[in-house]
């Protein structure tokens, strides 16, 4: 008997498209705009309108092929898509500008790439490479040809820097310089001038963005949002979230949309959470999704030290009491970790056409949405 259910918010409650579009335009200011790679070949700007921001997103994800490739391998994080976009780009141009500059344009990848890093690369590109085309759909060409998933994706970017550059490297890694340069770029986009500093302990370092996060979309109308999580909590059901979001663009839109108070305080866990429990064990990271981290700490409670959760055993003993919600590959091997039951919700990237692969995968239950949630609990 199902006494817990944990949600996933992106896919579940909330549309993913503006996360999309932030981790598109992340990736965008840092090719091209000169604080950063100020590649040519496109115009950057702080500010676009929604046209160019559909735009952007187009050419990015290759009309969302990338994008759909990237989540398909286990990949939940749009930090790691930014990190894996950007960073394999940056090998791109290394590997272009080797006839001019030889070993020394692809040390840099033997090291960490940090901003001074980019800039010396900016200034290579420009006296060397002016010509230099970012071409967005070899990322799935070079990934296809490995079977690297989940966390393995971002250890991959060392084998194609050996393959295109013929450098030996371990520098690519989601605890690396660059990493988190992407991680900070997208918390600029996402949250906006007004509120990065409160994520990131700094302004924004282009000023301009206005962010997205008061202009989220919900999945279902936030009545019926209410109305679900009202009869969940008066049937006896604990609440629980656990998403890759950070607290900050987790408490903000979901209390805007009225739904937040009806989760046990206790049991909304987010990246931040997540990114505390790696600074405080290291080799245990990633954490993120598909590792079952946040689920299990929403289960365990925030009060119950990372170590124990970490400790835990797994599968665990009651996994029949415990419903994970989600709509990624992510979320099901999480679920499948814990030994828990799992409904995978057809309102993610891939809508209706997730369904075969959750039927391969052999997901306990599969919802159009979630309100059909109530159906399985009869």
């Amino acid at each position: 008997m199902i006494k817990t259910i944990l949600f996933d918010v992106d896919g579940v409650m909330l549309s993913e498209e503006r996360y999309f579009d932030a981790s598109a335009l992340t990736v965008w200011e840092m090719l091209h705009s000169p604080r950063y790679l100020g590649l040519a070949g496109d115009t950057f700007t702080p500010c676009p309108e929604e046209a160019e921001i559909r735009r952007v997103r187009r050419l990015v994800f290759a009309d969302d092929d990338v994008l759909t490739f990237i989540k398909s391998r286990g990949i939940n994080s749009n930090w790691d898509m930014v990190y894996l976009t950007f960073a394999y780009q940056v090998i791109r141009l290394c590997e272009a500008l080797k006839p001019a500059l030889g070993q020394q344009a692809t040390d840099l990848l033997a090291g960490q790439l940090n901003r001074a890093q980019l800039a010396r690369l900016s200034e290579w590109a420009k006296a060397y490479v002016p010509d230099f085309t970012v071409e967005y759909a070899k990322f799935t060409k070079d990934f296809a040809r490995g079977s690297a998933q989940k966390a393995e994706m971002l250890l991959y970017l060392n084998q194609i820097a050996f393959e295109r550059c013929g450098v030996v490297t371990n520098a690519f890694s989601r605890n690396s310089d660059l990493w988190r340069l992407c991680q900070e770029t997208f918390q600029e986009w996402y949250l906006g001038d007004e509120r990065v500093a409160a994520s990131i302990g700094r302004e924004t370092h282009q000023p301009g963005k206005k962010g997205f996060l008061t202009d989220e979309i919900p999945i279902v109308s936030p009545e019926e949002l209410r109305s679900l999580f009202r009869t969940l909590k008066e049937k006896g059901y604990t609440l629980g979230i656990g998403t890759g979001r950070p607290t900050i663009e987790t408490h903000v839109p979901l209390s805007e949309l009225q739904v937040l108070d009806w989760f046990d305080p206790e049991r909304v866990v987010t990246a931040s959470h997540v990114l505390e429990a790696e600074e405080e064990f290291p080799a245990s990271a990633p954490l993120s999704k598909p590792h079952p981290f946040s689920y299990l700490k929403g289960l365990l409670g925030l009060s119950t030290p990372n170590r124990e959760v970490l400790g835990q055993r797994l599968p665990i003993a009651n996994g029949d009491e415990v419903l994970i919600v989600g709509d990624s590959l992510a979320d099901l091997l999480a679920a499948r970790a814990i030994g828990c039951r799992f409904a995978a919700t057809l309102t993610g990237l891939s809508g209706q056409e997730a369904r075969r692969k959750f039927e391969e995968e052999r997901a306990d239950y599969i919802l159009n949405d979630v309100r059909e949630i109530l159906s399985i609990l009869e």
